[in-house]
């Protein structure tokens, strides 16, 4: 078994602001997910009991994300939820939604490692360079907001020559991409 890397921590204020130990700034709760979407645990504390914090603002997150519109959890599931949390004794709601989200995540793995592994086009000369290139496409298309998305949070509002030169490369990486193809037809 491998070691999962220690969390990222991030500290409450009792100005409730969040502050991100790793990079020493201030972060928000659309931050937080980002680096979620991207693969990174989180753990979040209040900085003057100690207390951990995580469970409730990834709640939080979720409801937000719900009150607008990006309907994940169907109605059936919250009221089954609501009704575990009602109920008498220990439910085995928690387990069951651990154990399926843990199949969740190895299939998809297992999905994309087939794909991989199968598709005849990864051993085209070039393959990564087109696949990077798509995926910088869907991330500079939709802010790196695509659902399961692990291309890297949107960028900040104060990158936008990087994201120009990213373009530029990305254009002239293309037109090489077509010249070779073009080559090989």
């Amino acid at each position: 078994m491998t070691d999962k890397p220690a969390p990222l921590l991030i500290k409450r204020y009792a100005s409730r602001r969040l502050y991100n130990t790793e990079t020493s700034d201030y972060v928000t709760l659309e931050d937080i997910s980002g680096f979620i979407r991207d693969g990174r645990e989180v753990q979040i504390v209040d900085l003057k009991t100690g207390d951990d914090l995580t469970r409730q603002y990834l709640l939080q997150i979720i409801a937000e994300h719900e009150s607008r519109g990006d309907n994940v959890l169907p109605v059936d599931v919250l009221n089954d939820l609501v009704r575990s949390y009602m109920g008498g004794g220990a439910s085995v709601v928690p387990q069951f939604l651990q154990a399926s989200f843990e199949m969740l995540r190895d299939g998809q793995s297992k999905v994309m490692e087939n794909v991989t592994a199968l598709n005849p086009m990864t051993k085209m000369p070039g393959f990564e360079l087109m696949q990077a290139q798509q995926e910088a496409f869907m991330k500079a298309m939709t802010g790196g907001l695509t659902p399961g998305w692990t291309g890297g949070a949107a960028p900040s509002e104060g990158e936008p020559e990087e994201e120009a030169e990213d373009l530029a490369t990305i254009k002239k990486q293309l037109a090489e991409l077509q010249a070779k193809l073009s080559k090989l037809s």
